[in-house]
C-alpha cells in the first residue's frame, strides 16, 4: 500500500504539492516511486524557467524506466531540489521529504482540480 499524506494535493500523474504563500512545492508521490523502482536521475527545470499545468516539466528515470514530470500548476520555478542532481535516490527514500521543484504560482485557484489525500487513495484503487 502505498503512503498517501494528508495536507498535500495529488494528480492524476502521481506528482504531489504542498502550498506555501502561493508558492507550490511539487514532488512525485510513494507510489510513483514505487512503479519506478530505483531511481538514478531526475531531470528538472532551472530557476526562472516557466511551468504550465498539466504540461512537462522535466522527466526522472530509473533502472527499468523513464517517466515524465507533469506541473500540477502553472507559474515561474522559484527552486529546485539540487540534493537530487548528485542523489536522486532520495525520492525512493522519502518522496514527500524530497520535494523537485518549487514553483511561484500564476493562478492559485488551479490547485481546486487536484485531489486531496481521500480522492487520491479512491483513485489509485480504481488504477488497481
Amino acid at each position: 500500500m502505498s503512503r498517501i499524506p494528508e495536507g498535500l494535493l495529488y494528480s492524476e500523474s502521481h506528482e504531489w504539492v504542498r502550498t506555501e504563500d502561493g508558492t507550490a512545492v511539487i514532488g512525485i508521490t510513494d507510489f510513483a516511486q514505487k512503479s519506478m523502482g530505483s531511481i538514478v536521475y531526475v531531470d528538472m527545470p532551472e530557476e526562472d524557467d516557466e511551468v504550465s499545468r498539466d504540461e512537462e516539466f522535466g522527466a526522472v528515470e530509473s533502472v527499468k524506466a523513464a517517466s515524465d514530470l507533469y506541473s500540477p500548476v502553472s507559474g515561474v520555478v522559484t527552486g529546485r531540489n539540487a540534493e537530487l542532481d548528485d542523489e536522486p535516490g532520495l525520492l525512493n527514500e522519502d518522496p514527500y521529504a524530497n520535494w523537485i521543484i518549487k514553483v511561484h504560482m500564476t493562478d492559485p485557484s488551479e490547485t481546486e482540480g487536484l485531489m486531496d489525500a481521500a480522492a487520491y487513495a479512491l483513485f489509485l484503487e480504481k488504477q488497481a
